[in-house]
């Protein structure tokens, strides 16, 4: 690539509505164009680092014996109706009709034509097994598009399904997949941990997630360095800690705590530590008000409520919810309280703690669980700092992660709701088993940027790098260095090396500048020691250059790429 009359532009000063360093810097850098909240145009450097991911994906899907094919993205609703999916999208999935008023989908995701394709093949357990995948166009439509290509609303993503007689066959088609996960994402070169994750919309038998490691990402994931437990926030077992707290014998006082509608504010005013406390948290559950209880130092875990209850949707309830109990906004608790009441696990082994008095203004002291009714208790809460692993009692850790890539254990949910079967040896009927795989293109090259830059811009991987090397003329009225540099250009082109040649006419500095903003592994200058066949050769990383002949400069970006 010649940046003298190709599409190539940088912006120089920071982009106002990016909210993160991989947006803002894929913006300056030209490779990417936002043209709406969460949809991207892709230009020429960024479609290449796309691509060269891709490319890297593909080899080892390939390796593991899966098939490329290529589905619509726009899909009869019918298909989702079938599997019971259509309403569990709610407003995330993009519906539309065509002239004949039939109505259709935008994919967002495919299992249902994959299970609809397999029944083309799938006859009798000699058909059984095999493995497809794709490159394609995924629509969500997210309520909040944020942090450049982490979340969006059209987006690339490589997905894979397995199918198998059974789950024997299962356990194989899903280790060849995490196998070939693992290896893609190593050999791209991001920093990642893979954990335990909920089943979500997707259901099935087991879901993990591979989680780049950025103060950006969303997920919290929570690990043992001891015995290697690692798993999503979502579904982190809170382990109990043993207590030897017994009711000290008050019986429960109520007090008055004026402008106290915060637990924080109750302990403060009391003068207590908040883990004496326990607080009211009022939400709608599948359009039903239910008050948990939880310690004052906890966070309600919605994903755990909803498996717990076997609900679908979870909220914070409005006034004309709450108005139908007796509860009292900020002064709500569990005695007397004429609503369905869930207290966490943890509130069962806690003793003379103080708790809301459904009376705005009071609260009660030296409450015990002896003191209330509920409905259910179970595990509800989020994993905090000094909770200890589930496994083996150690200390847990907390970091972020951007989930790039996911693997389910689909079992055979999607093939009983679309009647994928198959004759076993024995004649009789059996259903598919399913495995779901995806990898977030846009979400992987996002994450390899927030893990790889500095000040001055990105420092992509030599792996998906657009180009491995750029040289640079320093002065294009120099005929020795102009024929230098194209020399060096075509040579390392015809050794499979791709370079880009910055033979614009602009200041040595723009030049400079742009190179560290666009994140090309190693920079070649012509300069001033062109005449005596010298050119300086420096790496992304590097703070120094080397002076290297012509020759030597050659070598070593052939000994780099291999």
């Amino acid at each position: 690539m010649k940046l003298k009359n190709s599409f190539f532009f940088t912006i120089r000063e920071d982009v106002k509505d990016e909210d993160s360093a991989s947006g803002n810097l894929l913006v300056k850098a030209g490779f990417i164009k936002k043209t709406s909240a969460g949809i991207y145009m892709f230009l020429p450097l960024g479609l290449k680092v796309q691509n060269n991911i891709e490319n890297i994906i593909r080899k080892h899907m390939n390796a593991s014996g899966a098939m490329e094919v290529k589905m619509p993205a726009l899909i009869a609703s019918e298909y989702y109706e079938d599997s019971g999916r259509l309403a569990g999208f709610g407003p995330s999935i993009f519906k539309l009709k065509d002239r004949n008023a039939k109505d259709f989908v935008l994919g967002p995701t495919h299992e249902e034509l994959f299970a609809y394709a397999a029944k083309s093949k799938i006859r009798s357990y000699k058909d059984l097994p095999f493995n497809l995948y794709q490159f394609q166009t995924k629509y969500r439509d997210e309520p909040r598009a944020r942090f450049g290509l982490v979340r969006v609303k059209e987006f690339v993503m490589k997905d894979a399904y397995s199918f198998d007689v059974d789950e024997k066959g299962l356990d194989i088609a899903y280790q060849k997949m995490f196998d070939a996960y693992k290896n893609s994402f190593d050999e791209i070169g991001i920093n990642y941990k893979i954990v335990k994750a909920d089943t979500g919309i997707m259901g099935g038998l087991l879901s993990e997630e591979f989680q780049a490691i950025s103060d950006i990402g969303e997920d919290t994931l929570i690990y043992c360095d001891d015995c290697g437990f690692s798993s999503n926030m979502e579904i982190t077992p809170v382990v109990m800690k043993k207590t030897d707290k017994t009711p000290s014998g008050p019986e429960k006082t109520l007090i008055e705590t004026p402008d106290c509608e915060s637990i924080e504010d109750v302990a403060a005013f009391l003068k207590m530590n908040i883990e004496d406390t326990v607080k009211c948290l009022l939400m709608r559950v599948d359009d039903e008000l239910v008050a948990f209880f939880v310690n004052g130092k906890r966070e309600l875990n919605e994903t755990k409520v909803l498996k717990l209850m076997g609900a679908k949707e979870i909220a914070f309830a409005d006034d004309e919810l709450i108005a139908t109990s007796n509860a009292v906004p900020g002064y709500c608790g569990p005695l007397g309280l004429n609503c369905k009441v869930i207290v966490d696990n943890e509130v069962l082994g806690m003793a003379d703690f103080v708790c809301g008095a459904n009376q705005k203004g009071y609260h009660y002291m030296n409450v015990n669980v002896s003191d209330i009714s509920y409905d259910l208790s179970g595990d509800i809460v989020n994993a905090m700092d000094g909770d200890v692993c589930p496994i083996c009692g150690r200390p847990l850790k907390f970091t972020k992660g951007i989930e790039v890539g996911n693997t389910f254990k689909l079992g055979t949910k999607y093939s009983k709701a679309m009647d994928l079967q198959f004759t076993d040896e024995e004649n009789k009927l059996q259903d598919v088993w399913m495995g779901s795989y995806g990898i977030g293109l846009g979400r992987t090259m996002a994450a390899v940027v927030e893990q790889n830059h500095d000040e001055k811009g990105i420092i992509w991987p030599v792996n998906i790098a657009p180009y491995k090397a750029i040289i640079l003329i320093m002065s294009t009225k120099d005929e020795l260095q102009n024929q230098i540099a194209e020399d060096l250009y075509a040579k390392l082109n015809s050794m499979g090396i791709e370079a880009m040649l910055d033979d614009r006419d602009e200041r040595p500095g723009v030049k400079f500048n742009d190179a560290e903003l666009i994140g090309i592994p190693y920079r070649i200058t012509v300069g001033k020691k062109a005449s005596e066949g010298i050119v300086e050769f420096k790496g992304r990383k590097d703070e120094n250059n080397q002076e290297l002949t012509i020759e030597e400069a050659i070598a070593k970006m052939k000994e780099i790429c291999g």
